[in-house]
């Protein structure tokens, strides 16, 4: 079978979980499908060629990739319009697969006009909803509306649509009224437990002066209104002043929630110490050591469909407390791999991380629950598998 996987992101441009899911998802497919990426390209490149980066081998476990650029053209345009320009581009050359399957409004567009073009069945994979992501017109300005627009083509007429949670499946239909809930499957995001796995060595805690011996909470993720990095930071006042907050946290979405997130950090140092900010995206292997030393994970996310940093934290073998919305209920077992907090709540937030804190045995135990949870339930062969079984169950094959 011969599919044709269309992201914005792939590697080495990973900057999110939606990415993280077509890098691994893609890596396990490949080894039972004829599997091409179409990813976008090089934004800086010359041209609008696309150009053909590495040729896949079926069975091998790797795919090959295409690489798409916006047009030159509308270099200075709104990136909305830019985006769908590189949609076309990728539609274009998905011609000859047997399935389309999409990530992100990025390429949903891409997709609904592939399957159109080729008359092939397309799949969507939601990872998220822009109308539940308001904040984003920040970032796009009227492109929110475009990307919107382009989501709903091709969510109310794909073949099937992949929801990553229970939780997200809900708010699909919820969103999408005229989405048939038949076509709306669960399959959640997986977590590589051999990769992601606790780390002894404090090489990286060092380097960036992080002490070992200390109570650690730690942040992963972008700057952005969904991750709710400010509802942290004003909850980090709170926290025991025994602990060291350590924030992997980069690309902010705008100059100004850069800003914002700025001021409260330097507040923040201004009345306590162990405030670490490590801007920008880390090597894989030094976040995994990171999450691996830290006493306690913090997400304090206000919208995640399921939130793959969560697993990554619990494959690492620590403590996560997490906002209970979408899907994070479904990975964060309360009161045994973790804790649950309304979002949005910084004192309910510092509580919970101050129980936490508070109890190192009890810490120890959830994060030990949470590894076990992680390899028993999210390994990737088994998305691959159930996602390989939904293209058969639309192509007779």
């Amino acid at each position: 079978m011969r599919v044709a996987m269309l992201t914005r992101e792939f590697p080495p441009d990973v900057y999110g979980g939606a990415g993280v899911h077509v890098e691994y998802l893609a890596r396990e497919l490949a080894r039972s499908v004829d599997l091409t990426v179409h990813r976008e390209g090089d934004k800086a490149a010359p041209d609008d060629r696309m150009v053909v980066e590495a040729v896949g081998d079926p069975g091998s476990g790797k795919a090959g990739v295409s690489a798409h650029r916006p047009w030159a053209a509308l270099d200075g345009a709104n990136d909305a319009l830019r985006t769908l320009s590189m949609d076309l581009s990728m539609a274009a050359a998905a011609t000859g697969a047997d399935v389309i399957h999409s990530h992100t409004w990025y390429a949903n567009l891409a997709g609904h006009l592939a399957a159109l073009l080729g008359g092939v069945p397309h799949v969507m994979t939601s990872h998220s909803l822009e109308p539940h992501r308001p904040w984003k017109a920040e970032q796009l300005g009227g492109g929110y509306r475009l990307s919107s627009w382009a989501e709903r083509v091709a969510i109310e007429s794909a073949a099937a649509v992949v929801a990553v949670s229970a939780g997200m499946r809900t708010d699909i239909l919820d969103a999408y009224p005229a989405v048939d809930p038949a076509r709306v499957h669960v399959i959640r995001n997986g977590i590589d437990t051999d990769e992601y796995q606790p780390d002894p060595a404090t090489d990286v805690l060092e380097r960036y002066g992080i002490e070992p011996e200390r109570p650690t909470v730690i942040f992963v993720g972008r700057i952005t209104r969904q991750k709710g990095l400010p509802v942290l930071l004003r909850a980090a006042s709170a926290l025991d002043r025994r602990a060291q907050l350590v924030l992997c946290a980069g690309a902010p979405d705008t100059p100004e929630l850069e800003a914002e997130t700025t001021a409260l950090v330097d507040g923040l140092r201004a009345e306590r110490d162990g405030v670490v900010w490590l801007q920008g995206m880390l090597p894989k292997p030094e976040v995994i050591q990171l999450l691996s030393h830290a006493t306690v994970f913090a997400c304090p996310s206000v919208y995640e469909p399921l939130g793959i940093v969560n697993l990554e934290a619990m494959a690492c073998g620590t403590a996560v407390v997490a906002s209970r919305v979408g899907g994070i209920p479904e990975v964060v077992d309360d009161g045994t791999t973790g804790l649950l907090v309304p979002p949005d709540d910084p004192r309910a937030l510092a509580d919970a991380l101050n129980a936490v804190l508070a109890d190192p045995a009890r810490a120890a135990a959830m994060g030990s629950a949470g590894r076990s949870r992680a390899v028993t339930e999210f390994g990737w062969a088994a998305v691959a598998e159930r996602t390989a079984a939904l293209y058969a169950s639309l192509t007779g094959g």
